[in-house]
């Protein structure tokens, strides 16, 4: 392989992963592949001294560090409304993300009439995330986990432990299916423990 065919695959590189990023429905992931994308592309004209193209995407890495920093700093900003169950704003949410919920949670079913606990987390007054389960004994065996797609990146997750560390509950549990789950269950302290996991909170 000559130098100038590695030269274009460094383009083509930085050119995919700018297009692959706008496929991605989590904002936060868009911005970080779109990130190194750019960085590939800035390598790339400087290589072949493509001056316009290293300017336009330093000006796109700056843009999105810009918000990426501020998506960081407003992760804390989040409300936690506590519910009866599977009612008014909970409801609400799941039918409204049902189709995301089923694709997340596969053969998950969405009757959650056993839920005696749950918790709605809201960003500016919008529902972002719902957590239902049944309570017994301090111990909540979770029915449903769920965040949207926009706020899929583990900040919802890390505000609802210590949230609902301080709500009478000590251990959660979690059955379900772990398809597209294990990522987020290691990342927020969960471990596994036969066919299922825990985490003492």
């Amino acid at each position: 392989m000559n130098t100038q065919t590695i030269i274009e695959l460094i383009g083509y590189l930085g050119s995919a992963l700018v297009l692959v990023s706008f496929l991605m429905v989590s904002v936060y992931k868009l911005r970080i592949v779109n990130s190194i994308g750019s960085v590939v592309c800035v390598i790339y004209g400087l290589i072949i001294h493509a001056y316009p193209t290293v300017v336009m995407n330093l000006c796109l890495v700056a843009i999105n560090v810009y918000y990426l920093v501020k998506m960081i700093n407003t992760q804390k900003n989040y409300d936690l409304v506590k519910v009866n169950g599977d009612e008014g704003l909970t409801r609400y949410t799941i039918d409204k993300y049902k189709d995301d919920i089923a694709k997340c949670f596969p053969g998950i079913s969405m009757n959650f009439d056993k839920a005696n606990r749950g918790y709605v987390v809201c960003h500016d007054g919008k529902p972002v995330g719902v957590m239902l389960g049944e309570e017994k004994d301090r111990v909540l065996d979770i029915m449903l986990d769920y965040s949207i797609p926009q706020y899929r990146d583990f900040s919802i997750g890390a505000f609802l432990m210590s949230s609902i560390a301080v709500d009478g509950i000590d251990k959660l549990i979690y059955t379900g299916s772990d398809e597209n789950h294990k990522e987020y269950l290691k990342r927020t302290g969960f471990s596994e423990v036969g066919d299922h996991y825990e985490k003492v909170l």
